[in-house]
């Protein structure tokens, strides 16, 4: 059932996550022949919040609110990875859970839903800056940071800004079926469904700066991605055996020479679909996959999506000419 929404406020709330929740459930469209919610805005910090873009939101609905709802929604907002949370917040979230309830985030309201204890043992996602942060304040969850919202049953999170979109309309396709969540994401000019996840918007600089011994190998590798390289080659330009070269790569940047090889060469494949109409066996070739069958197949394991998909997403289709 989902009949009852409550959206819970903090002060110095994110205005856009907040307006999403109450474009998707707040709106009456029964016009189109979908439900219409019981909604409200909820505060936790008094009828007036500040909102972290200088305006102020007044509410005249308490707590007390939050005991009726099916849904409850955390948007994001301001300081949610480092702050305290009234301990009657958090207690109205661990009591709507276990009177049956559902739980939603938006980007940093993961930080809300931790602090209640209802991520632990449970898979979750948050905006990717915010991930590492989340799994150090919680560790007892289960951070997947490369996906746009996870649904674990009565807790769902969902990943930076516009994922709570995603997120809402797959509850609203959970509760009525895929003809209700079309027509929301048609009247939003949205699409209904995203492929691939967050891992695609993720950009990962260069970690020269903690690179003692190796950084200047990280430099060559990169200025030459479209070569095939061995551990041994690398190790001779580094003038180091194989084997202290492997341990001191792994040492300086987390992981290993392949793995941080492959990344870049994303990375590279990224940027020249993004910036280029370069086909893509030629992008395979500036980027060190070879063909654009193997291109295909690492960005699909990297980024959860296709080079094309991604083209289309980064570039829209106006800007593009399919090639294959």
């Amino acid at each position: 059932m989902l009949k009852n929404v409550a959206v819970l406020l903090l002060d110095e709330v994110h205005p856009f996550e907040l307006g999403v929740l109450c474009e998707v459930f707040g709106l009456d469209r029964s016009e189109e022949g979908l439900p219409v919610h019981d909604f409200a805005v909820v505060s936790a910090d008094g009828p007036v919040l500040q909102t972290h873009a200088g305006f102020t939101i007044s509410t005249p609905h308490g707590l007390d609110r939050l005991e009726e709802a099916d849904l409850i929604a955390v948007p994001a907002g301001s300081h949610f990875t480092d702050r305290e949370y009234p301990e009657e917040v958090l207690e109205a979230l661990r009591r709507a859970v276990d009177r049956g309830a559902r739980v939603l985030s938006v980007c940093s309201g993961a930080f809300v839903l931790g602090a209640a204890g209802l991520l632990d043992g449970r898979r979750c996602t948050t905006h990717w800056r915010h991930s590492d942060a989340l799994a150090r304040r919680f560790p007892r969850a289960c951070v997947e940071p490369d996906v746009l919202y996870v649904d674990e049953g009565s807790v769902i999170t969902s990943a930076g800004t516009a994922a709570g979109i995603d997120a809402c309309l797959h509850l609203v396709r959970q509760a009525y079926g895929p003809a209700a969540a079309n027509t929301i994401a048609r009247r939003m000019v949205v699409p209904p469904h995203r492929d691939g996840g967050q891992a695609q918007y993720i950009q990962r600089p260069l970690p020269r700066d903690r690179c003692d011994t190796v950084g200047e190998t990280l430099v060559w590798m990169e200025r030459h991605l479209n070569e095939e390289m061995t551990v041994e080659q690398l190790a001779a330009q580094a003038h180091m055996s194989p084997r202290t070269f492997a341990r001191r790569f792994q040492q300086e940047t987390g992981t290993t020479p392949y793995r941080w090889l492959l990344r870049q060469r994303v990375l590279l494949a990224q940027h020249l679909l993004e910036t280029s109409d370069e086909t893509m066996d030629t992008i395979a070739g500036l980027a060190g996959f070879g063909n654009a069958a193997a291109l295909r197949h690492q960005f699909v394991r990297s980024l959860g999506t296709t080079p094309n998909a991604y083209r289309r997403t980064f570039r829209g289709p106006s800007e593009l000419t399919e090639v294959a």
